[in-house]
C-alpha cells in the first residue's frame, strides 16, 4: 500500500466551497490531509465541509483584507495554502467597468500577495502555497486586454513571491478550459458545443476536470523540489 502523500498535513484552500477548490479539498483530504476550508456562501461552505470531513470552515469574501488578516491569525501552524481563482472579467476597452477591473486586480493579484505575507509564520517551511490562473488571456483580442495582463503578471508574481518567502514553496497552475460551473455559466448554451469540440481536437481526447486540476496541485504541495513554477494543464490545447 503506498503512503499518503499529504498525511499527517493540514491544507486550507481558500474558494473551496466549489469547482476546483473543492475538488482540491477532496483530493488532498483522500491523500490523508485535514482540511481547512473558507468561501463567501455560508451554505455552500457548510454542505462542502460536510461532504469531505474539513476540520474547521470560515464564511467571508477573501478579497476584504480584514477578514483574511482575522482568519489567519486564528489558524494553527499549517502546511499548505490553495487559492482558487476568480471567474476572469472580459470587456472591451470601450465598455469596462474600472469598479470591475479593480476587483479583478484584487482578485488575481492583490489577494496572492495578502495571502503570502500572512502565510509566513504560518506555513511551516517547505510547505506551499498554490494559485490558480489561466491559460485563455494568452490570446490576444477584443475583450482580453485586462486579462491578459493579469495572467502576463501572474508567473512574474509568483516566481518573486518563491524568493521572497523561502523556504515555503509557491506555485502557479494555469488551467485551459475546465469542466466546472462556472464554465457552464460562462458559456451558457454554448457549453456542450464547447465539450464535443474539445473532444475532437484535444490530444487528450477529452476535456479537461477539476479533478485533473486537483491532482496537479495536490502533487505541487507533497513534491517539495517544485517552487516558482508555472503549470500548464489544458490537455494540449496550446498544441493545436
Amino acid at each position: 500500500m503506498s503512503e499518503l502523500q499529504l498525511a499527517g498535513q493540514t491544507v486550507v484552500v481558500i474558494g473551496g466551497s466549489a469547482g476546483i477548490g473543492l475538488e482540491t479539498a477532496r483530493s488532498a483530504r483522500a491523500e490523508g490531509a485535514d482540511v481547512i476550508l473558507t468561501a463567501r456562501n455560508p451554505d455552500r461552505l457548510e454542505a462542502a465541509a460536510r461532504e469531505v470531513g474539513a476540520v474547521s470552515t470560515a464564511a467571508f469574501d477573501a478579497t476584504d483584507g480584514d477578514g483574511l488578516e482575522r482568519f489567519f491569525g486564528d489558524l494553527p501552524q499549517i502546511d499548505h495554502v490553495m487559492v482558487s481563482g476568480g471567474g476572469p472579467y472580459y470587456a472591451p476597452l470601450a465598455e469596462m467597468d474600472f469598479a470591475e477591473v479593480r476587483a479583478d486586480v484584487e482578485r488575481h493579484l492583490v489577494l496572492p500577495m495578502r495571502v503570502a505575507r500572512l502565510a509566513t509564520g504560518k506555513v511551516r517551511p517547505g510547505g506551499s502555497l498554490v494559485f490558480i490562473s489561466g491559460t485563455g488571456g494568452r490570446r490576444r483580442g477584443m475583450g482580453l486586454t485586462l486579462i491578459g495582463a493579469l495572467t502576463a503578471a501572474a508567473p512574474a508574481l509568483t516566481e518573486n513571491l518563491a524568493v521572497e518567502i523561502a523556504p515555503i514553496r509557491v506555485n502557479l497552475v494555469a488551467p485551459g478550459f475546465v469542466d466546472t460551473g462556472l464554465s457552464a455559466s460562462l458559456l451558457g448554451e454554448g457549453l456542450d458545443a464547447r465539450r464535443q469540440e474539445l473532444r475532437d481536437r484535444l490530444p487528450i481526447r477529452r476535456v479537461v476536470g477539476p479533478e485533473d486540476v486537483a491532482a496537479l496541485s495536490v502533487h505541487l504541495m507533497s513534491n517539495t523540489a517544485l517552487t516558482g513554477g508555472t503549470y500548464d494543464i489544458d490537455g494540449g490545447q496550446k498544441l493545436v
